[in-house]
């Protein structure tokens, strides 16, 4: 045993301990963080103009604080960019996460030196908690690789600016710094598939034990090693033991990676984001993810059926209930507040507050009043490859159809980039749609009322997908397709790509 793996166990123990104590105290935990959010800023710019100073509960929270985008809070940001201090937080971000925005553009949310922790910490505790339950810890002993954007920083009004895996880059702890992979060179090539191939250049001959990034980009470094030595990972990396992912949902990936692999591995699933590590899978027993309600952040919920209501209920971590799909708020030690991530969650547990990512607000399709959304698109999906064991899905999207070249019933359809196809296309499909209906009722109704038909499904090429986010200037990185849509830009633009 090395002394990383050997200093790792105790330390697990320890992160454990004071996770339990702070669950067994979670709606106190976060009713004390509210208050004190509140009174650290409450002369910043934002808390003078809520009125902070008369908070004293959550109803008055809700009174002064609104629920918010990044377009309301956008003229506040606007002016910390031009080197003005105590905006939104007292002084100024240590950095700006700068993400990709669809109505907004670039948005640069603010890390400060309060927020990081939460980033850093959350990303190491997950680590540790899978340490402190398993007792596997050699992995840390060997190589790691973290698939992730470039570390460069460059400067807005005085504030470092990137990416949030390029920032948390920077903050990787010195003992495990030795064992990171790729090399800081490497990591800072702009251009994926360049990237890639210098990555498995400095890796192929490496111990890897740890592999983490979203799962496509995953799967490309995989099948690009793949293809040079014309073997499964785990026979050019047989100490690969661990993966962990986040950004999207594991499960149609899972069965392509792990063929890619050839054997089952332990995985971790994490949730982070710009705005703050929300919650990581503490147990390989238990499901969904351990929400963080003590890293500095101050957690509200909307149900999903009420987000667009006027003046929608907000909920705190107590009134929360199993089985229902909230809209996620978040108010943070950065200065976002009211801030919607745009993310629905469901609950899966209340003791602990255990979470599953079930999609985006925006990311639906209701183009015939079916509301359908991403967890019921993936659950189908999910359900039909369970009855098509052969198949394999390495990508895919949904999009309305509304008027069809043959005419007739407007119709979902399905673009699917297969790694296997199935055998039987007809009732694969019918699967999907089976399970669809069983799992919307409003879709069904459509159905059932001849105003919807079944299904389609479009076979997209080999790297469809990747040759869409390249044309698009997102390969590679944290971006990701959009799993369904309420329009057909998407869809058109992976049809025409498909014909070339």
């Amino acid at each position: 045993m090395g002394i990383r793996s050997l200093l790792s166990e105790p330390l697990a123990l320890f992160i454990i301990k004071q996770q339990q104590d702070w669950i067994a105290r979670s709606i106190e935990v976060q009713h004390k963080w509210m208050k004190k959010l509140v009174k650290k800023a409450e002369n910043t710019q934002f808390g003078k103009d809520h009125f902070f100073r008369d908070i004293h509960s959550y109803d008055d929270f809700k009174e002064a604080v609104p629920v918010s985008d990044y377009e309301d809070l956008k003229e506040y940001i606007a002016r910390i960019k031009t080197g003005e201090n105590d905006i939104l937080w007292p002084g100024k971000p240590l950095y700006f996460a700068k993400t990709s925005g669809t109505t907004s553009g670039t948005k640069y949310i603010p890390i400060s030196t309060d927020s990081i922790s939460n980033h850093i910490d959350s990303a190491r505790n997950a680590i540790l908690s899978y340490v402190a339950e398993t007792g596997k810890s050699g992995f840390l002993d060997k190589k790691l690789i973290f698939l992730s954007g470039s570390p460069v920083l460059t400067e807005t009004g005085g504030v470092l600016t990137g990416r949030l895996s390029g920032i948390s880059n920077h903050h990787v702890p010195a003992y495990l710094r030795a064992n990171q992979m790729p090399s800081y060179e490497t990591n800072c090539i702009e251009d994926w598939e360049t990237k890639l191939d210098k990555i498995i250049d400095e890796t192929l001959d490496q111990p890897m034990s740890l592999i983490s990034g979203i799962p496509p980009w995953v799967q490309m470094y995989f099948d690009k090693i793949t293809e040079r030595t014309g073997k499964k990972i785990k026979d050019v990396f047989p100490d690969f033991s661990l993966f962990i992912y986040g950004g999207v949902n594991f499960e149609p990936y899972r069965a392509k990676l792990f063929e890619s692999i050839g054997k089952r591995i332990d995985s971790i699933e994490l949730y982070p984001a710009s705005e703050g590590f929300f919650a990581y899978q503490d147990s390989q027993k238990e499901e969904g993810m351990l929400l963080l309600l003590n890293t500095g952040i101050f957690y509200e919920f909307i149900p999903i059926e009420h987000f667009f209501d006027e003046n929608p209920r907000r909920l705190s971590i107590g009134e929360v209930e199993v089985g229902r799909n909230y809209a996620v708020i978040v108010n943070n030690n950065a200065g976002l507040w009211g801030y919607s991530l745009g993310d629905t969650i469901k609950f899966v547990s209340t003791n602990p507050y255990r979470i599953l990512v079930t999609g985006r607000i925006k990311h639906f399709i209701s183009a015939f009043g079916e509301h359908v959304i991403g967890e019921e698109i993936e659950n189908a999906l999910r359900y039909a490859m369970e009855r098509h064991p052969e198949v394999e899905v390495t990508e895919f999207t949904v999009a309305p159809m509304v008027n069809s070249d043959q005419g007739g019933l407007p119709y979902h359809e399905w673009l699917v980039e297969f790694g296997n196809p199935p055998r039987d296309n007809d009732r694969f499909i019918q699967d999907i749609d089976d399970r669809l209906t069983e799992l919307n009722i409003y879709y069904k109704d459509l159905i059932k009322g001849n105003i919807l038909r079944r299904l389609e499904l479009v076979p997209l090429r080999k790297n469809a997908f990747i040759d869409y986010m390249r044309a698009n200037g997102k390969l590679g990185g944290q971006n990701k397709v959009p799993r369904l849509s309420n329009d057909r830009k998407i869809a058109d633009e992976l049809i025409k790509i498909n014909k070339s």
